[in-house]
């Protein structure tokens, strides 16, 4: 295994959380004696004494171990046991049953609200029926904010309760560049032509393939060559392949043209950005979601000039519940409109960037310096990534705006960062209610 510096950043919360569910004499036993060796894509590699040790772990403590991985959330989802003295990963058998750990379980058909993009969630729906069927690849394209991921993990989580004999991945397309550059081109050491290969398989092996975003290839020729190859793999195979952009294949110039004509050889759909009715239904979805009663002319209100994105839609709605518990009032247009205002008027003393960024600084312990610059340490981005969510939340302002009070980061960085953090939400319970506790300090300063 190559050295990784700072393993000890990513394992101890990890250790942390299995203290916290393994009792105490497996613990001492067994996870006192594990070492953290590297960080394969994924994957926290961690070096046991003996293989009746390895085999004991695997029997006994695995689930709990992937759970713990999990919920430390600290950038990798499982792990592979190494015996001291022996580089090959220890046989895990429950490989065949693989399941993506970064998929919301709440992104399903049944809570996606189709309204004037029945035909795109009809084809969503054949595909995880019947994978690699007639549509192969599936491409789905439109605009930020209007479904598209919530629409293909609801087609992961299908397959994954249909067939669970399916190793399904589902990975943002930023996953895989990085996966493919950190593992491919930095890895250093006699291991790094194995770990590529390691990569490779995993992606190869793949029975479904979906990325989100794949337009964040564009110019990385080396990324696209894997990619291709990858694509071509899976398909002469007959595995499905399902890709999300926010641009029809033909127009993404950047991008190689045999990569294009792949994308365009299967069926194309675009989602349309939601009409008056749509909106109302999605609003009462999001309410019933929220376990919250909110009146029709209330609904009509928040659709009402709300734009295109399904997220400002919902956020609009989070205003709105927030502020009638935080006011103990019911849900009316008035304090619908007078929370939609406070955002960036009344409460202006209340709830403002800076406000929001003392808040995320004081519950992380950081300053405002390091929050706003640009250091990638692990213990600092999150960080960063929850001030993005929270501003998109609670502030009606620009991308570009926010991006601004937050280093000058371009719109693009602000809008991945509100996804990802919803999207880590979604996994992480704690993360959740971090972000609810820091709400409640930003709301009630």
């Amino acid at each position: 295994m190559a050295d990784t510096s700072n393993l000890d950043f990513i394992y101890n919360p990890i250790k942390e959380k299995m203290r916290e569910t393994i009792s105490h004499i497996p613990f001492l036993t067994y996870i006192d004696k594990l070492v953290p060796v590297a960080i394969d894509g994924r994957y926290i590699v961690l070096e046991t004494v003996s293989e009746n040790f390895a085999q004991s772990i695997m029997n006994t403590l695995a689930d709990k171990i992937r759970d713990a991985v999990i919920n430390a959330n600290v950038g990798v989802s499982d792990f592979r046991l190494v015996v001291k003295g022996n580089n090959d990963y220890f046989p895990v058998q429950e490989e065949e049953h693989y399941v993506p750990a970064n998929l919301n379980k709440r992104f399903t058909f049944d809570s996606f609200v189709a309204g004037n993009n029945q035909f795109v969630v009809e084809a969503a729906k054949d595909v995880a029926n019947d994978p690699a069927g007639i549509y192969n690849p599936l491409f789905i394209y439109g605009g930020t904010g209007l479904g598209k991921t919530h629409l293909i993990q609801a087609i992961a989580n299908k397959i994954i309760a249909d067939r669970p004999q399916y190793k399904v991945i589902y990975a943002t397309c930023e996953q895989f560049v990085n996966e493919i550059i950190d593992t491919m081109f930095t890895a250093k050491g006699p291991d790094a032509r194995e770990r590529g290969n390691r990569l490779r398989q995993h992606y190869r092996s793949a029975d479904v393939l979906i990325i989100d975003d794949i337009q964040f290839i564009a110019n990385k020729k080396a990324v696209q060559e894997e990619f291709f190859h990858t694509f071509n793999e899976l398909v002469s195979r007959g595995k499905q392949i399902v890709i999300t952009s926010d641009q029809p294949p033909k127009e993404l110039t950047a991008l190689e043209e045999r990569l294009r004509t792949r994308f365009s050889g299967g069926l194309v759909f675009d989602i349309l950005p939601p009409n008056f009715e749509t909106k109302i239904a999605i609003l009462k979805q999001k309410a019933f979601e929220k376990k919250c009663i909110v009146p029709d002319d209330v609904l009509a209100f928040l659709a009402q000039d709300s734009g295109d994105d399904v997220r400002t839609l919902e956020g609009r709605l989070t205003k709105v519940v927030f502020a009638s518990k935080l006011h103990e009032l019911p849900i009316t247009v008035t304090l619908a409109r007078n929370a939609l205002h406070e955002a960036v008027s009344e409460q202006s003393e209340e709830i403002t960037p800076a406000s929001i960024i003392s808040a995320v600084t004081g519950f992380y312990k950081i300053t405002k310096g390091e929050l706003v610059g640009k250091s990638k340490k692990k213990e600092l981005v999150l960080p960063r990534q929850v001030c993005c969510y929270l501003m998109c939340e609670l502030l009606s302002l620009p991308l570009m705006s926010i991006g601004k009070e937050l280093g000058d980061r371009n719109h693009t960085t602000i809008l991945y960062s509100r996804n990802k953090v919803e999207e880590m939400m979604g996994v992480s319970d704690k993360l959740a209610k971090d972000i609810d506790d820091i709400k409640n300090i930003i709301l009630k300063k």
